[in-house]
């Protein structure tokens, strides 16, 4: 049997399935989910393994005109996600009409020269009469490869989404031990899931305004140590974060080390801070801060400089 292996992006608009797409692939958590749109920020990689191949998703921040340079440089994750990956796949929400942000997503659909998908998403929503019509919508507005209606949250239609990336990706060993399921440092994974709590837990006028950035991170042998900051805009929205006496802080936290626990396999005590920093996500400076792709520049550069 030949064996498989290459790199799929996943892209589209926000809140169109594409770290539940790729959590349900990998099977488990390798991207945090929530409604609030603009959740995923950077490019992150869930590794699918089978028998006859090894597909690399790479997930990314939803396809948005960029306004701020948070925004901007989310974009850029996108940019940067489509070069030098074997597929592109682009996943949109089958409940909603085409519209003038889906025909920007195809817009970056058509920069990329390999295979191309349409993945129809959310279709256990969707009566089957209204597939065809919109599959052909689809069709006028680019030449997909292939077309597939899937159910992300259900699982409906990934087996057979699954086997076919494999069959088009290029004969190859894996690029990741059988055993990895994400590329992402652990310490990027714990800012991740603290982050996903702090948007789940809060109103919806602080989601957007939130950024993690740990502080601290020791593994001792039997504790696993996390000191963490949650950064918001406002002073406002620090009172909402931290809550009467505290008690929305400890909610975060309880709920944060709780899944960290279950992830890394650790006894966890986690510490958590909340800073305010004005118009943070106009902040070249702490944006970058953000990407653990530059943190981990920074760390090997810091660690060349010492030697």
């Amino acid at each position: 049997m030949s064996f498989h292996a290459g790199f799929v992006a996943i892209i589209g608009r926000a809140n169109a399935g594409k770290s539940t797409l790729v959590n349900a692939l990998v099977g488990r958590k390798v991207a945090i989910v929530s409604p609030q749109p603009q959740t995923t920020r950077t490019r992150i990689q869930g590794i699918v393994n089978r028998e006859n191949g090894q597909v690399v998703l790479v997930d990314t921040p939803g396809i948005h005109r960029a306004t701020k340079a948070l925004d901007r440089q989310m974009m850029q994750e996108v940019s940067e996600a489509v070069e030098g990956v074997d597929i592109v796949s682009l996943i949109v929400d089958a409940t909603e009409d085409f519209g003038g942000a889906d025909r920007y997503s195809v817009e970056w659909v058509k920069k990329f020269s390999g295979p191309t998908y349409l993945l129809l998403n959310k279709i256990d929503r969707v009566k089957k009469e209204r597939l065809l019509p919109l599959i052909d919508r689809w069709r006028r507005e680019h030449e997909f490869e292939e077309i597939f209606p899937v159910s992300a949250l259900r699982g409906e239609g990934l087996s057979e989404l699954l086997e076919s990336w494999i069959a088009r990706l290029p004969e190859s060993p894996p690029y990741f031990p059988v055993d990895q399921y994400t590329d992402q440092p652990e310490r990027f994974l714990a800012a991740e899931v603290i982050r996903e709590k702090a948007i789940a837990l809060t109103r919806e006028e602080v989601p957007h305004a939130v950024a993690v950035l740990v502080d601290n991170y020791e593994e001792g042998e039997k504790l696993l140590r996390i000191r963490a900051t949650i950064y918001v805009e406002r002073e406002g929205q620090k009172g909402i974060m931290i809550g009467r006496g505290g008690a929305k802080m400890k909610e975060i936290g309880t709920a944060a080390r709780k899944e960290l626990e279950e992830m890394l396999g650790a006894k966890i005590f986690l510490e958590l801070y909340v800073k305010v920093q004005p118009n943070w996500r106009e902040n070249r400076a702490m944006v970058k801060q953000l990407d653990w792709h530059r943190q981990l520049e920074q760390m090997s550069e810091s660690s060349e400089n010492d030697e």
